[in-house]
Protein backbone atom coordinates (compact mmCIF):
# COMPACT_ATOMS: atom_id res chain seq x y z
CA UNK A 1 0.00 0.00 0.00
CA UNK A 2 1.30 3.44 -0.95
CA UNK A 3 1.77 6.39 1.40
CA UNK A 4 -1.29 8.23 2.74
CA UNK A 5 -2.62 11.13 0.61
CA UNK A 6 -5.78 12.15 2.44
CA UNK A 7 -8.16 10.88 5.07
CA UNK A 8 -11.76 11.63 6.06
CA UNK A 9 -13.13 10.88 9.52
CA UNK A 10 -16.79 10.75 10.63
CA UNK A 11 -17.99 13.06 7.84
CA UNK A 12 -21.56 14.28 8.23
CA UNK A 13 -23.26 16.39 5.56
CA UNK A 14 -26.92 17.24 5.37
CA UNK A 15 -29.14 19.63 3.48
CA UNK A 16 -32.48 20.93 4.82
CA UNK A 17 -34.42 18.05 3.26
CA UNK A 18 -32.11 15.07 3.77
CA UNK A 19 -28.89 13.59 5.11
CA UNK A 20 -26.35 13.16 2.28
CA UNK A 21 -23.48 11.46 4.16
CA UNK A 22 -23.53 10.15 7.70
CA UNK A 23 -20.39 9.30 9.71
CA UNK A 24 -18.30 8.43 6.65
CA UNK A 25 -14.66 7.46 7.29
CA UNK A 26 -12.31 6.66 4.40
CA UNK A 27 -8.79 7.23 3.07
CA UNK A 28 -6.91 7.63 -0.21
CA UNK A 29 -3.36 6.30 -0.60
CA UNK A 30 -0.68 6.69 -3.27
CA UNK A 31 -1.43 4.34 -6.15
CA UNK A 32 -5.22 4.35 -5.55
CA UNK A 33 -7.38 4.65 -8.66
CA UNK A 34 -10.92 4.89 -7.28
CA UNK A 35 -14.15 5.03 -9.29
CA UNK A 36 -17.22 6.43 -7.50
CA UNK A 37 -20.68 5.16 -8.48
CA UNK A 38 -24.21 5.63 -7.16
CA UNK A 39 -27.58 6.97 -8.19
CA UNK A 40 -27.97 10.61 -9.18
CA UNK A 41 -28.59 12.74 -6.10
CA UNK A 42 -27.04 10.23 -3.67
CA UNK A 43 -24.03 12.45 -2.91
CA UNK A 44 -21.17 11.57 -5.30
CA UNK A 45 -20.32 15.18 -6.20
CA UNK A 46 -20.77 16.25 -2.56
CA UNK A 47 -18.25 13.59 -1.49
CA UNK A 48 -15.71 14.91 -4.03
CA UNK A 49 -16.27 18.49 -2.78
CA UNK A 50 -15.68 17.41 0.83
CA UNK A 51 -12.46 15.55 -0.04
CA UNK A 52 -11.17 18.44 -2.19
CA UNK A 53 -11.99 20.98 0.53
CA UNK A 54 -14.52 23.00 -1.49
CA UNK A 55 -17.42 21.87 0.77
CA UNK A 56 -17.29 22.03 4.59
CA UNK A 57 -18.98 19.18 6.50
CA UNK A 58 -21.29 19.85 9.45
CA UNK A 59 -19.27 17.31 11.40
CA UNK A 60 -16.05 15.33 10.99
CA UNK A 61 -12.88 16.38 9.20
CA UNK A 62 -10.76 15.84 6.10
CA UNK A 63 -6.97 15.89 6.44
CA UNK A 64 -4.50 16.21 3.55
CA UNK A 65 -0.85 15.15 3.59
CA UNK A 66 1.46 18.17 3.96
CA UNK A 67 2.03 19.88 0.61
CA UNK A 68 -0.54 17.68 -1.19
CA UNK A 69 -1.22 19.07 -4.68
CA UNK A 70 -4.88 18.44 -5.55
CA UNK A 71 -6.24 19.10 -9.05
CA UNK A 72 -10.03 19.07 -9.46
CA UNK A 73 -12.36 19.04 -12.47
CA UNK A 74 -15.91 19.95 -11.47
CA UNK A 75 -19.06 19.62 -13.56
CA UNK A 76 -19.36 23.41 -13.92
CA UNK A 77 -17.37 25.27 -16.57
CA UNK A 78 -14.94 27.81 -15.03
CA UNK A 79 -13.35 29.06 -18.27
CA UNK A 80 -13.15 32.74 -19.25
CA UNK A 81 -15.00 33.17 -22.62
CA UNK A 82 -12.65 35.99 -23.71
CA UNK A 83 -9.48 33.94 -23.15
CA UNK A 84 -7.80 32.05 -26.01
CA UNK A 85 -7.57 28.25 -26.09
CA UNK A 86 -3.76 28.34 -25.73
CA UNK A 87 -3.78 30.81 -22.82
CA UNK A 88 -6.45 28.78 -20.99
CA UNK A 89 -4.20 25.70 -21.18
CA UNK A 90 -0.62 26.94 -20.68
CA UNK A 91 -1.18 30.48 -19.35
CA UNK A 92 1.63 33.00 -19.88
CA UNK A 93 4.39 30.39 -20.15
CA UNK A 94 6.73 30.83 -23.12
CA UNK A 95 6.43 28.15 -25.81
CA UNK A 96 9.86 26.70 -25.16
CA UNK A 97 8.93 26.15 -21.49
CA UNK A 98 5.93 23.89 -22.14
CA UNK A 99 6.78 22.48 -25.58
CA UNK A 100 9.85 20.79 -24.10
CA UNK A 101 7.74 18.65 -21.73
CA UNK A 102 6.53 15.35 -23.19
CA UNK A 103 3.50 15.13 -20.86
CA UNK A 104 2.19 18.58 -21.85
CA UNK A 105 2.69 17.82 -25.55
CA UNK A 106 0.80 14.54 -25.09
CA UNK A 107 -2.15 16.27 -23.35
CA UNK A 108 -2.38 18.88 -26.11
CA UNK A 109 -2.15 16.24 -28.86
CA UNK A 110 -4.68 13.97 -27.10
CA UNK A 111 -7.36 16.54 -26.33
CA UNK A 112 -7.11 19.75 -28.36
CA UNK A 113 -5.01 19.08 -31.48
CA UNK A 114 -7.99 19.94 -33.70
CA UNK A 115 -8.69 23.32 -32.05
CA UNK A 116 -7.40 26.72 -33.12
CA UNK A 117 -4.82 27.67 -30.46
CA UNK A 118 -5.79 31.35 -30.74
CA UNK A 119 -9.60 30.94 -30.84
CA UNK A 120 -11.54 32.56 -27.97
CA UNK A 121 -13.15 30.11 -25.52
CA UNK A 122 -16.52 31.81 -26.12
CA UNK A 123 -16.56 30.51 -29.72
CA UNK A 124 -16.25 26.83 -28.72
CA UNK A 125 -18.96 24.17 -28.38
CA UNK A 126 -19.69 22.53 -25.02
CA UNK A 127 -17.61 19.47 -25.92
CA UNK A 128 -14.66 21.60 -27.07
CA UNK A 129 -14.78 23.68 -23.86
CA UNK A 130 -14.77 20.48 -21.80
CA UNK A 131 -11.63 19.27 -23.60
CA UNK A 132 -9.88 22.63 -23.03
CA UNK A 133 -10.80 22.55 -19.34
CA UNK A 134 -9.48 18.97 -19.01
CA UNK A 135 -6.26 19.87 -20.86
CA UNK A 136 -5.71 22.93 -18.62
CA UNK A 137 -5.99 20.67 -15.56
CA UNK A 138 -3.90 17.77 -16.87
CA UNK A 139 -0.88 19.88 -17.91
CA UNK A 140 -0.43 20.72 -14.20
CA UNK A 141 1.58 18.72 -11.65
CA UNK A 142 -0.76 16.97 -9.18
CA UNK A 143 -0.41 14.30 -6.50
CA UNK A 144 -4.17 13.69 -6.51
CA UNK A 145 -6.62 14.19 -9.36
CA UNK A 146 -10.34 14.51 -8.53
CA UNK A 147 -12.51 14.29 -11.66
CA UNK A 148 -16.29 14.83 -11.61
CA UNK A 149 -17.86 13.43 -14.79
CA UNK A 150 -14.74 13.99 -16.96
CA UNK A 151 -16.24 12.05 -19.90
CA UNK A 152 -19.28 14.34 -20.29
CA UNK A 153 -19.35 15.77 -23.85
CA UNK A 154 -16.25 13.73 -24.84
CA UNK A 155 -16.32 11.42 -27.87
CA UNK A 156 -15.16 7.81 -27.75
CA UNK A 157 -11.64 8.73 -28.94
CA UNK A 158 -11.10 11.39 -26.28
CA UNK A 159 -12.46 9.02 -23.60
CA UNK A 160 -10.03 6.30 -24.75
CA UNK A 161 -7.13 8.80 -24.69
CA UNK A 162 -8.11 10.01 -21.20
CA UNK A 163 -8.22 6.43 -19.87
CA UNK A 164 -4.70 5.82 -21.19
CA UNK A 165 -3.45 9.13 -19.79
CA UNK A 166 -4.66 8.64 -16.21
CA UNK A 167 -3.52 5.00 -16.25
CA UNK A 168 0.06 5.96 -17.19
CA UNK A 169 0.26 9.45 -15.67
CA UNK A 170 2.01 8.22 -12.49
CA UNK A 171 4.11 5.13 -11.75
CA UNK A 172 1.94 2.21 -10.44
CA UNK A 173 2.29 3.05 -6.72
CA UNK A 174 2.32 6.84 -6.99
CA UNK A 175 -0.33 9.52 -7.38
CA UNK A 176 -4.02 9.15 -6.68
CA UNK A 177 -7.22 9.33 -8.74
CA UNK A 178 -10.83 9.82 -7.66
CA UNK A 179 -13.33 9.80 -10.51
CA UNK A 180 -17.11 10.04 -10.71
CA UNK A 181 -18.35 8.85 -14.09
CA UNK A 182 -21.28 6.97 -15.58
CA UNK A 183 -18.99 5.62 -18.30
CA UNK A 184 -18.67 1.99 -17.22
CA UNK A 185 -16.00 1.11 -19.79
CA UNK A 186 -13.83 3.93 -18.39
CA UNK A 187 -14.37 2.71 -14.80
CA UNK A 188 -13.30 -0.80 -15.79
CA UNK A 189 -10.31 0.36 -17.80
CA UNK A 190 -8.87 2.71 -15.17
CA UNK A 191 -10.00 1.90 -11.63
CA UNK A 192 -8.58 -0.58 -9.16
CA UNK A 193 -11.27 0.12 -6.53
CA UNK A 194 -14.91 1.26 -6.60
CA UNK A 195 -16.82 3.27 -3.97
CA UNK A 196 -20.61 3.06 -4.06
CA UNK A 197 -22.36 6.06 -2.48
CA UNK A 198 -25.83 5.08 -1.21
CA UNK A 199 -28.10 5.67 1.78
CA UNK A 200 -25.69 8.13 3.40
CA UNK A 201 -22.72 5.73 3.37
CA UNK A 202 -19.74 5.01 1.10
CA UNK A 203 -19.26 1.30 0.51
CA UNK A 204 -15.88 0.21 -0.88
CA UNK A 205 -15.37 -2.63 -3.40
CA UNK A 206 -12.10 -3.91 -4.80
CA UNK A 207 -11.62 -3.80 -8.57
CA UNK A 208 -13.25 -1.93 -11.47
CA UNK A 209 -16.87 -1.95 -12.68
CA UNK A 210 -17.06 -5.66 -13.59
CA UNK A 211 -15.69 -6.70 -10.19
CA UNK A 212 -18.10 -4.24 -8.50
CA UNK A 213 -21.09 -5.80 -10.32
CA UNK A 214 -19.96 -9.26 -9.16
CA UNK A 215 -19.46 -8.10 -5.54
CA UNK A 216 -22.81 -6.32 -5.54
CA UNK A 217 -24.66 -9.38 -6.84
CA UNK A 218 -23.04 -11.41 -4.03
CA UNK A 219 -24.03 -8.74 -1.48
CA UNK A 220 -27.58 -8.56 -2.81
CA UNK A 221 -27.95 -12.35 -2.71
CA UNK A 222 -27.26 -12.22 1.01
CA UNK A 223 -29.85 -9.46 1.43
CA UNK A 224 -32.17 -11.00 -1.18
CA UNK A 225 -35.42 -10.13 0.60
CA UNK A 226 -34.87 -6.37 0.43
CA UNK A 227 -32.83 -6.19 -2.76
CA UNK A 228 -34.73 -8.61 -5.03
CA UNK A 229 -35.41 -6.17 -7.87
CA UNK A 230 -31.90 -4.74 -8.03
CA UNK A 231 -30.33 -8.14 -7.60
CA UNK A 232 -32.11 -9.67 -10.60
CA UNK A 233 -31.12 -6.77 -12.81
CA UNK A 234 -27.48 -6.91 -11.73
CA UNK A 235 -27.35 -10.70 -12.19
CA UNK A 236 -28.32 -10.12 -15.81
CA UNK A 237 -25.61 -7.48 -16.14
CA UNK A 238 -23.10 -9.91 -14.61
CA UNK A 239 -24.15 -12.61 -17.08
CA UNK A 240 -23.37 -10.27 -19.98
CA UNK A 241 -20.02 -9.24 -18.49
CA UNK A 242 -19.05 -12.87 -17.86
CA UNK A 243 -20.16 -14.31 -21.20
CA UNK A 244 -19.45 -11.49 -23.60
CA UNK A 245 -16.45 -9.52 -22.47
CA UNK A 246 -13.37 -11.55 -21.46
CA UNK A 247 -11.13 -8.47 -21.18
CA UNK A 248 -13.21 -7.11 -18.31
CA UNK A 249 -13.22 -10.35 -16.37
CA UNK A 250 -9.45 -10.75 -16.54
CA UNK A 251 -9.11 -7.81 -14.13
CA UNK A 252 -8.18 -8.30 -10.44
CA UNK A 253 -10.97 -9.25 -8.04
CA UNK A 254 -13.23 -10.70 -10.73
CA UNK A 255 -13.59 -14.29 -9.50
CA UNK A 256 -14.88 -16.37 -12.41
CA UNK A 257 -16.01 -19.34 -10.27
CA UNK A 258 -18.12 -17.03 -8.06
CA UNK A 259 -19.60 -15.33 -11.12
CA UNK A 260 -20.49 -18.68 -12.74
CA UNK A 261 -22.25 -19.86 -9.58
CA UNK A 262 -24.32 -16.67 -9.38
CA UNK A 263 -25.45 -16.69 -13.01
CA UNK A 264 -25.93 -20.44 -13.53
CA UNK A 265 -29.70 -20.01 -14.04
CA UNK A 266 -29.63 -16.67 -15.91
CA UNK A 267 -30.70 -17.11 -19.56
CA UNK A 268 -28.76 -15.36 -22.35
CA UNK A 269 -29.18 -11.57 -22.25
CA UNK A 270 -31.07 -11.53 -25.56
CA UNK A 271 -32.79 -14.17 -27.66
CA UNK A 272 -31.97 -12.81 -31.14
CA UNK A 273 -34.09 -15.36 -33.06
CA UNK A 274 -37.22 -14.68 -31.00
CA UNK A 275 -36.69 -10.89 -31.26
CA UNK A 276 -36.18 -11.19 -35.02
CA UNK A 277 -39.41 -13.20 -35.38
CA UNK A 278 -41.40 -10.65 -33.37
CA UNK A 279 -39.80 -7.74 -35.24
CA UNK A 280 -40.73 -9.20 -38.64
CA UNK A 281 -44.29 -9.77 -37.39
CA UNK A 282 -44.57 -6.12 -36.29
CA UNK A 283 -42.63 -4.53 -39.14
CA UNK A 284 -42.73 -6.67 -42.24
CA UNK A 285 -39.47 -7.19 -44.10
CA UNK A 286 -38.99 -3.58 -45.28
CA UNK A 287 -37.87 -1.08 -42.67
CA UNK A 288 -35.66 1.79 -43.94
CA UNK A 289 -33.38 1.68 -47.00
CA UNK A 290 -30.90 4.47 -47.78
CA UNK A 291 -29.70 4.24 -51.38
CA UNK A 292 -26.75 6.42 -52.49
CA UNK A 293 -28.06 9.15 -50.17
CA UNK A 294 -25.99 12.34 -49.96
CA UNK A 295 -26.69 15.47 -47.93
CA UNK A 296 -25.16 18.91 -48.46
CA UNK A 297 -25.63 22.13 -46.52
CA UNK A 298 -24.64 25.44 -48.21
CA UNK A 299 -22.58 23.56 -50.78
CA UNK A 300 -20.70 21.54 -48.12
CA UNK A 301 -21.26 17.78 -48.39
CA UNK A 302 -21.87 16.20 -44.96
CA UNK A 303 -22.87 12.67 -46.08
CA UNK A 304 -21.63 11.07 -49.31
CA UNK A 305 -23.56 8.37 -51.22
CA UNK A 306 -24.59 6.32 -48.21
CA UNK A 307 -26.25 2.96 -48.83
CA UNK A 308 -27.65 1.31 -45.69
CA UNK A 309 -30.40 -1.29 -45.64
CA UNK A 310 -31.84 -1.40 -42.12
CA UNK A 311 -33.66 -4.69 -41.49
CA UNK A 312 -36.33 -5.76 -38.98
CA UNK A 313 -34.86 -6.40 -35.54
CA UNK A 314 -31.48 -4.90 -36.49
CA UNK A 315 -29.64 -3.42 -33.50
CA UNK A 316 -27.04 -0.97 -34.81
CA UNK A 317 -24.64 1.41 -33.09
CA UNK A 318 -23.39 4.48 -34.99
CA UNK A 319 -19.93 5.82 -34.09
CA UNK A 320 -18.33 9.07 -35.16
CA UNK A 321 -16.69 12.23 -33.86
CA UNK A 322 -18.77 15.32 -33.09
CA UNK A 323 -19.59 16.94 -36.41
CA UNK A 324 -19.18 13.72 -38.44
CA UNK A 325 -22.85 13.85 -39.51
CA UNK A 326 -24.49 11.43 -37.03
CA UNK A 327 -27.53 13.69 -36.41
CA UNK A 328 -27.88 14.23 -40.18
CA UNK A 329 -27.88 10.45 -40.71
CA UNK A 330 -30.57 10.03 -38.02
CA UNK A 331 -32.60 12.74 -39.77
CA UNK A 332 -32.49 10.73 -43.01
CA UNK A 333 -33.58 7.54 -41.24
CA UNK A 334 -36.41 9.24 -39.32
CA UNK A 335 -37.66 11.28 -42.28
CA UNK A 336 -37.10 14.70 -40.70
CA UNK A 337 -34.52 15.39 -43.44
CA UNK A 338 -34.56 14.64 -47.17
CA UNK A 339 -31.36 13.69 -49.05
CA UNK A 340 -29.83 16.18 -51.50
CA UNK A 341 -29.34 13.24 -53.88
CA UNK A 342 -30.13 9.53 -53.76
CA UNK A 343 -33.23 8.28 -51.99
CA UNK A 344 -34.66 6.90 -48.75
CA UNK A 345 -37.45 4.31 -48.70
CA UNK A 346 -39.47 3.42 -45.61
CA UNK A 347 -41.69 0.39 -45.07
CA UNK A 348 -45.47 1.07 -44.87
CA UNK A 349 -45.76 -0.13 -41.26
CA UNK A 350 -42.72 1.72 -39.87
CA UNK A 351 -43.38 3.73 -36.68
CA UNK A 352 -40.28 5.61 -35.61
CA UNK A 353 -39.69 6.76 -32.01
CA UNK A 354 -36.83 9.15 -31.19
CA UNK A 355 -35.13 9.78 -27.85
CA UNK A 356 -33.53 13.17 -28.47
CA UNK A 357 -31.12 15.18 -26.34
CA UNK A 358 -33.39 18.23 -25.98
CA UNK A 359 -36.51 16.79 -24.19
CA UNK A 360 -38.67 18.51 -26.86
CA UNK A 361 -41.69 16.33 -26.12
CA UNK A 362 -41.58 17.01 -22.37
CA UNK A 363 -41.59 20.79 -22.92
CA UNK A 364 -45.21 20.52 -24.16
CA UNK A 365 -46.36 18.87 -20.90
CA UNK A 366 -44.10 20.78 -18.46
CA UNK A 367 -47.08 21.98 -16.36
CA UNK A 368 -48.65 18.52 -15.94
CA UNK A 369 -48.00 16.22 -13.00
CA UNK A 370 -46.30 12.88 -13.81
CA UNK A 371 -49.38 10.99 -12.55
CA UNK A 372 -51.63 12.92 -14.98
CA UNK A 373 -49.30 12.17 -17.89
CA UNK A 374 -49.33 8.43 -17.10
CA UNK A 375 -53.16 8.41 -16.80
CA UNK A 376 -53.39 9.45 -20.47
CA UNK A 377 -51.21 6.55 -21.69
CA UNK A 378 -52.11 2.94 -22.32
CA UNK A 379 -52.95 0.82 -19.28
CA UNK A 380 -50.36 -1.96 -19.54
CA UNK A 381 -47.03 -2.70 -21.17
CA UNK A 382 -45.70 -6.23 -21.67
CA UNK A 383 -42.11 -6.95 -20.59
CA UNK A 384 -40.73 -10.51 -20.72
CA UNK A 385 -44.20 -12.04 -20.50
CA UNK A 386 -45.43 -9.81 -17.65
CA UNK A 387 -47.96 -6.96 -17.87
CA UNK A 388 -46.74 -3.81 -16.14
CA UNK A 389 -48.64 -0.56 -15.56
CA UNK A 390 -46.88 2.64 -16.71
CA UNK A 391 -46.18 3.49 -13.04
CA UNK A 392 -44.56 0.05 -12.49
CA UNK A 393 -42.52 0.46 -15.65
CA UNK A 394 -41.38 3.90 -14.51
CA UNK A 395 -40.43 2.41 -11.12
CA UNK A 396 -38.46 -0.29 -12.93
CA UNK A 397 -36.53 2.57 -14.57
CA UNK A 398 -35.57 3.78 -11.07
CA UNK A 399 -38.22 6.51 -10.70
CA UNK A 400 -39.30 7.00 -7.06
CA UNK A 401 -43.04 6.64 -6.33
CA UNK A 402 -43.19 9.94 -4.42
CA UNK A 403 -42.20 11.86 -7.56
CA UNK A 404 -45.42 10.89 -9.40
CA UNK A 405 -47.05 14.06 -7.98
CA UNK A 406 -44.24 16.32 -9.28
CA UNK A 407 -44.81 18.57 -12.28
CA UNK A 408 -42.83 17.48 -15.35
CA UNK A 409 -41.03 20.84 -15.63
CA UNK A 410 -39.73 20.50 -12.04
CA UNK A 411 -38.12 17.07 -12.51
CA UNK A 412 -34.32 16.68 -12.44
CA UNK A 413 -32.43 15.88 -15.65
CA UNK A 414 -32.25 12.17 -14.75
CA UNK A 415 -35.96 11.99 -13.87
CA UNK A 416 -36.91 13.70 -17.14
CA UNK A 417 -34.80 11.17 -19.03
CA UNK A 418 -36.65 8.28 -17.31
CA UNK A 419 -40.06 9.75 -18.15
CA UNK A 420 -38.94 10.46 -21.73
CA UNK A 421 -37.86 6.81 -22.19
CA UNK A 422 -41.13 5.56 -20.68
CA UNK A 423 -43.31 7.68 -23.01
CA UNK A 424 -41.22 6.52 -25.98
CA UNK A 425 -41.76 2.84 -25.06
CA UNK A 426 -45.51 3.36 -24.46
CA UNK A 427 -45.89 4.79 -27.98
CA UNK A 428 -44.94 1.31 -29.23
CA UNK A 429 -42.61 2.37 -32.05
CA UNK A 430 -41.15 -0.49 -34.10
CA UNK A 431 -38.00 1.52 -34.95
CA UNK A 432 -36.34 3.27 -32.02
CA UNK A 433 -33.58 5.87 -32.40
CA UNK A 434 -31.59 6.74 -29.27
CA UNK A 435 -29.46 9.88 -29.67
CA UNK A 436 -26.92 10.09 -26.81
CA UNK A 437 -29.29 8.36 -24.32
CA UNK A 438 -26.74 8.28 -21.46
CA UNK A 439 -26.80 12.04 -20.71
CA UNK A 440 -28.10 12.69 -17.14
CA UNK A 441 -28.29 8.95 -16.44
CA UNK A 442 -26.51 6.99 -13.67
CA UNK A 443 -25.13 3.45 -13.98
CA UNK A 444 -28.16 1.78 -12.31
CA UNK A 445 -30.54 3.58 -14.66
CA UNK A 446 -28.44 2.50 -17.65
CA UNK A 447 -28.60 -1.14 -16.50
CA UNK A 448 -32.41 -0.82 -16.19
CA UNK A 449 -32.69 0.75 -19.67
CA UNK A 450 -30.49 -1.95 -21.19
CA UNK A 451 -32.62 -4.60 -19.47
CA UNK A 452 -35.80 -3.20 -21.09
CA UNK A 453 -34.13 -2.90 -24.50
CA UNK A 454 -33.01 -6.56 -24.30
CA UNK A 455 -36.63 -7.71 -24.66
CA UNK A 456 -37.76 -4.94 -27.04
CA UNK A 457 -38.61 -6.54 -30.41
CA UNK A 458 -37.91 -3.82 -32.93
CA UNK A 459 -35.16 -2.12 -34.91
CA UNK A 460 -32.82 -0.17 -32.65
CA UNK A 461 -30.35 2.52 -33.74
CA UNK A 462 -28.07 3.96 -31.05
CA UNK A 463 -25.77 6.97 -31.40
CA UNK A 464 -23.56 7.25 -28.34
CA UNK A 465 -20.04 7.91 -27.11
CA UNK A 466 -20.74 5.45 -24.27
CA UNK A 467 -18.74 2.45 -25.42
CA UNK A 468 -20.18 0.10 -22.81
CA UNK A 469 -23.78 0.91 -23.83
CA UNK A 470 -23.07 0.50 -27.56
CA UNK A 471 -21.38 -2.88 -27.02
CA UNK A 472 -24.11 -3.98 -24.58
CA UNK A 473 -27.30 -3.26 -26.57
CA UNK A 474 -26.28 -3.39 -30.25
CA UNK A 475 -25.12 -6.31 -32.37
CA UNK A 476 -23.58 -4.37 -35.30
CA UNK A 477 -21.58 -1.15 -35.32
CA UNK A 478 -21.16 1.38 -38.13
CA UNK A 479 -18.78 4.33 -38.33
CA UNK A 480 -19.17 7.68 -40.07
CA UNK A 481 -15.76 8.46 -41.54
CA UNK A 482 -15.21 11.34 -43.95
CA UNK A 483 -18.92 11.52 -44.81
CA UNK A 484 -19.18 7.80 -45.61
CA UNK A 485 -20.87 5.05 -43.59
CA UNK A 486 -18.70 2.02 -42.98
CA UNK A 487 -19.57 -1.26 -41.26
CA UNK A 488 -16.99 -2.03 -38.53
CA UNK A 489 -17.19 -5.76 -37.64
CA UNK A 490 -14.46 -5.22 -35.02
CA UNK A 491 -16.63 -2.68 -33.16
CA UNK A 492 -15.21 0.24 -31.21
CA UNK A 493 -11.61 -1.04 -31.33
CA UNK A 494 -11.72 -1.21 -35.15
CA UNK A 495 -13.30 2.26 -35.30
CA UNK A 496 -10.50 3.74 -33.14
CA UNK A 497 -7.89 2.10 -35.40
CA UNK A 498 -9.56 3.54 -38.52
CA UNK A 499 -9.69 7.00 -36.92
CA UNK A 500 -5.97 6.81 -36.09
CA UNK A 501 -5.24 5.91 -39.73
CA UNK A 502 -7.48 8.79 -40.90
CA UNK A 503 -5.55 11.21 -38.66
CA UNK A 504 -2.20 9.95 -39.94
CA UNK A 505 -3.39 10.40 -43.54
CA UNK A 506 -4.58 13.94 -42.73
CA UNK A 507 -1.20 14.69 -41.14
CA UNK A 508 0.53 13.38 -44.28
CA UNK A 509 -1.54 15.62 -46.54
CA UNK A 510 -0.92 18.56 -44.19
CA UNK A 511 2.78 17.97 -44.89
CA UNK A 512 2.16 19.15 -48.44
CA UNK A 513 1.33 22.71 -47.28
CA UNK A 514 3.83 25.61 -47.29
CA UNK A 515 4.27 25.07 -43.55
CA UNK A 516 6.21 21.94 -44.41
CA UNK A 517 9.22 23.97 -45.55
CA UNK A 518 8.45 23.71 -49.25
CA UNK A 519 7.75 19.97 -49.16
CA UNK A 520 5.68 19.00 -52.22
CA UNK A 521 4.10 15.96 -50.50
CA UNK A 522 4.81 13.41 -47.81
CA UNK A 523 4.60 9.66 -48.38
CA UNK A 524 3.53 7.22 -45.66
CA UNK A 525 7.16 6.14 -45.20
CA UNK A 526 8.33 9.75 -44.85
CA UNK A 527 5.53 10.43 -42.38
CA UNK A 528 6.58 7.45 -40.23
CA UNK A 529 10.22 8.61 -40.41
CA UNK A 530 9.17 12.11 -39.23
CA UNK A 531 7.15 10.61 -36.36
CA UNK A 532 10.16 8.46 -35.40
CA UNK A 533 12.46 11.51 -35.41
CA UNK A 534 9.92 13.45 -33.34
CA UNK A 535 9.78 10.66 -30.71
CA UNK A 536 13.60 10.42 -30.64
CA UNK A 537 13.83 14.20 -30.04
CA UNK A 538 11.24 13.92 -27.23
CA UNK A 539 13.31 11.17 -25.55
CA UNK A 540 16.50 13.25 -25.89
CA UNK A 541 14.73 16.34 -24.43
CA UNK A 542 13.50 14.29 -21.46
CA UNK A 543 17.04 12.94 -20.84
CA UNK A 544 18.56 16.41 -21.13
CA UNK A 545 16.00 17.83 -18.69
CA UNK A 546 16.98 15.21 -16.09
CA UNK A 547 20.72 15.70 -16.73
CA UNK A 548 20.30 19.49 -16.39
CA UNK A 549 18.55 19.06 -13.00
CA UNK A 550 21.37 16.80 -11.80
CA UNK A 551 23.99 19.32 -13.00
CA UNK A 552 22.25 22.17 -11.18
CA UNK A 553 22.16 20.07 -7.97
CA UNK A 554 25.89 19.35 -8.46
CA UNK A 555 26.62 23.09 -8.89
CA UNK A 556 24.67 23.88 -5.72
CA UNK A 557 27.03 21.59 -3.77
CA UNK A 558 30.26 23.23 -5.06
CA UNK A 559 32.08 25.68 -2.78
CA UNK A 560 31.68 29.29 -4.11
CA UNK A 561 35.47 29.72 -3.92
CA UNK A 562 36.10 26.79 -6.32
CA UNK A 563 36.05 28.95 -9.47
CA UNK A 564 37.59 26.28 -11.70
CA UNK A 565 34.90 23.68 -10.96
CA UNK A 566 32.11 26.27 -11.25
CA UNK A 567 33.42 27.52 -14.60
CA UNK A 568 33.60 23.97 -15.96
CA UNK A 569 30.05 23.11 -14.76
CA UNK A 570 28.64 26.42 -16.06
CA UNK A 571 30.15 25.65 -19.48
CA UNK A 572 28.41 22.25 -19.46
CA UNK A 573 25.12 23.92 -18.50
CA UNK A 574 25.37 26.43 -21.39
CA UNK A 575 26.11 23.58 -23.82
CA UNK A 576 23.03 21.70 -22.57
CA UNK A 577 20.84 24.80 -22.91
CA UNK A 578 22.06 25.36 -26.48
CA UNK A 579 21.32 21.72 -27.41
CA UNK A 580 17.90 21.96 -25.71
CA UNK A 581 16.99 25.10 -27.69
CA UNK A 582 18.05 23.45 -30.96
CA UNK A 583 16.08 20.24 -30.17
CA UNK A 584 12.96 22.19 -29.26
CA UNK A 585 13.16 24.16 -32.50
CA UNK A 586 13.49 20.93 -34.51
CA UNK A 587 10.60 19.33 -32.56
CA UNK A 588 8.34 22.34 -33.24
CA UNK A 589 9.18 22.21 -36.97
CA UNK A 590 8.30 18.51 -37.09
CA UNK A 591 5.13 19.07 -35.04
CA UNK A 592 4.02 21.69 -37.57
CA UNK A 593 4.62 19.31 -40.48
CA UNK A 594 2.87 16.43 -38.72
CA UNK A 595 -0.17 18.64 -38.01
Amino acid sequence: MGAHLLGAEDLHLEYPTRVVLDQVTLGVNEGDRIGIVGRNGDGKSSLLGLLAGTITPQDGQVTHRNGLRVGMLSQSDGLNPAESVGHAIVGDRAEYEWAGQARIRDVIAGLVSDLDWHAPIGDLSGGQRRRVELAALLVGEWDLLILDEPTNHLDVEAITWLAGHVTHRWPPNAGGLLVVTHDRWFLDEVCTATWEVHDGIVEPFEGGYAAYVLARVERDRIAAATEAKRQNLMRKELAWLRRGAPARTSKPKFRIEAANALIADVPPVRNPLELQRLAVARLGKDVVDLEDASVSFDGHEVLHEITWRIGPGERAGVLGVNGAGKSTLLGLVSGSLEPTSGRVRRGKTVRIGILDQQFRRLAEIAGDRVREVLARTRTTFRVEGHDLTPAQLLERLGFAHEHLATRVGELSGGQKRRLQILLLLLDEPNVMILDEPTNDVDADMLAALEDLLDSWPGTLIVVSHDRYLVERVTDQQYALLDGRLRHVPGGVDEYLRLRAEEKAAAAASAGATPAAAGSSGVSGAELRAMQKRSRAIERRIDKLTLARQELQEQMAGVEPSDYEALTQLTGQLHAMDAEMAELEERWLELAEQLG
